[in-house]
Parts: C-alpha cells; structure tokens; sequence
C-alpha cells in the first residue's frame, strides 16, 4: 500500500463557478479555494461532477484549474478531474494538471458505449501517460457511467505504478473493502455514508454537499478515525443525510441549491448551474434557507 497521508482528510468536491454571464470566473474560483482553506479541509476534487466537467470546453476546465492551484498549491491536497469523453482532450488536461502542480489526476470510465475492460484500461493508462509523474486515482460511478469498476480491472489499473486507487462512489460499502483489499488506497464517495465508508478502512471522503456543510463532515471524519464518540458520528451523519434529502427536495439541481446555501451562509457567490441544468425557483430558495437553517442547528452541536 502506497503512503496515503496527503489524502487522509475530507476533500470537497469543488464547485463550477460562473459569473453573470454564465462564464468562469476566475474571481469567484480563487474567493470559494479561499474559503475552504479557512474550513480547515484537506484538500480539493476539481473538475468532477460536482464541477459541472461535463458541460465545460478543455480551456474552461484549464481555466478553473489554474486558479485554484494559484491559491491552493502548497495549502491543500488537489486532485484534478481530467476525463473527457475522448482520450484526447483527456490526456491534454491531464498534462496540464501536472504542469500546474496538482497532487494527483483522477477519471471516469469513458460513457456512452460500454467499453470492455481493455479499452478502459487503455484509456487510464494513456491518460495516466500524459502525467508521468503525477498520482492516478480511478473515479467509480457506475450509476452514472455506465459501467462498473471491478477487482480483475482494479488489479490491471494497479500494475501501473502511477495508480494508486480509487474514488468510490457506488453505494455498496462491500466495494470499499474490495478495493482496500486489492491494495487500493480509497475514498468514499457516497456523502451519505462517509461514517461507513471511513470505518470500512476509506483513507478519506470526496463529496459532493461537503462544499455546503464542511464543519459537520469534518467532525465526523475526525470522531471515526479516533474511534471516539461514534455515537454522535452517527447522530452527525444522519443530521447530514436529513440535509442532503432537503437538499434534493427542490426542482432545481442540487448544486445550484448547494450554491445558493453557500451565498446565504456567508460564502462566495459563484453563480448558478450550466443548462441543462436547472436553476433553483422561487420555491426553491426557501427550501435553501431551510437548509441553512439545518445547518446551523447541527453545527451548534460541534460547539
């Protein structure tokens, strides 16, 4: 097992940030790298889902990039989400990751067509190519891509000496202890079951509402590794589920509702989703109050 120490810790998934006009703002982006610096986090997921990456050109995605790592390089642990859906625009952004000093590369599986297990591998190891010297984390969403990791995948992706692990989100905690047992460094990546997934033996969580409550999940990181108190890690985690269902009670999408938390909160305002997506409604705001609301009253039990 490779040292994990960078990333043992609680790593937001980062936001896309827009300004008026629906562009990067590189403002905003260098204001929210900010912000979590102070949370006290130990790092950053860039360009995932959580980033929108997939309505995003190459020069966006770079663009976001660049000005994280000019606040965050040297503070935090950054991983930068390179996959695109050729293996091109893949490998250029992955280059790019590496010259501008990110910690470690990470990708899905490519959509769309179902690919055997040689091509998906190819496609990481020749992503992977284009950053020599910068850590691989493999990214498990089978929900949404389409197709699942698997432990003869897992141990092929390993024999490269760049991979390291894997970002796990598949909700079964049994994949979090299959890939720890191929010799996989791993994060949970399901928000609602962090608790879990860290007394699994998970080296640390990226998530994706941990951008909108950071406090709550990082006293549950630290109660589990402890081992302390794991009657109020439980009571924290299923205050944060409450959350997180609240959260996807609107019509809007659920980051334009963490972004409008973040704003009503005190935090940077980094404007809406990219369309399809769909922006929050009137209706929607008060249900992002409401989760303010909820958040602070869990947060008053951190006191």
């Amino acid at each position: 097992m490779k040292d994990c120490s960078k990333y043992a810790g609680i790593i937001p998934a980062f936001y896309a940030c827009y300004d008026e006009k629906g562009d990067i703002s590189p403002k905003a982006v260098r204001e929210l790298t900010e912000y979590y610096i102070q949370k006290g986090v130990k790092g950053l997921y860039v360009g995932g889902s959580s980033g929108e990456c997939i309505y995003q050109s190459v020069a966006e995605r770079k663009l976001l990039l660049e000005n994280v790592m000019a606040v965050a390089k040297g503070k935090l642990t950054i991983i930068a989400h390179v996959a695109c859906n050729n293996t091109k625009d893949s490998m250029e952004l992955a280059a790019h990751a590496e010259s501008v000093g990110v910690d470690a590369i990470a990708s899905i599986p490519p959509i769309y067509f179902h690919l055997p297990d040689r091509a998906i591998a190819k496609y990481w190891n020749d992503i992977s190519s284009a950053a020599p010297n910068t850590d691989f984390i493999i990214y498990n969403i089978p929900q949404l891509a389409g197709v699942a990791l698997n432990p003869g995948l897992l141990k092929t992706m390993l024999e490269n000496p760049r991979c390291i692990g894997v970002k796990n989100s598949s909700m079964p905690v049994e994949d979090i202890e299959k890939w720890i047992a191929g010799g996989a460094i791993t994060f949970n990546g399901p928000d609602e079951q962090l608790l879990s997934g860290i007394v699994a033996g998970a080296t640390g969580g990226i998530g994706g509402t941990y951008g909108a409550m950071p406090e709550i999940y990082l006293k549950i990181f630290e109660l589990a590794t402890k081992g302390e108190n794991l009657a109020l890690a439980r009571e924290l985690q299923q205050d944060a589920n409450q959350i997180i269902y609240k959260m996807c009670s609107g019509t809007g999408n659920m980051y334009a509702m963490i972004k409008e938390i973040l704003r009503l909160s005190g935090g940077p305002d980094i404007g809406g989703v990219r369309a399809p997506l769909l922006n929050l409604t009137e209706e929607d705001k008060e249900i992002a109050k409401q989760c303010v609301a909820m958040i602070a009253a869990v947060k008053a039990k951190l006191a």
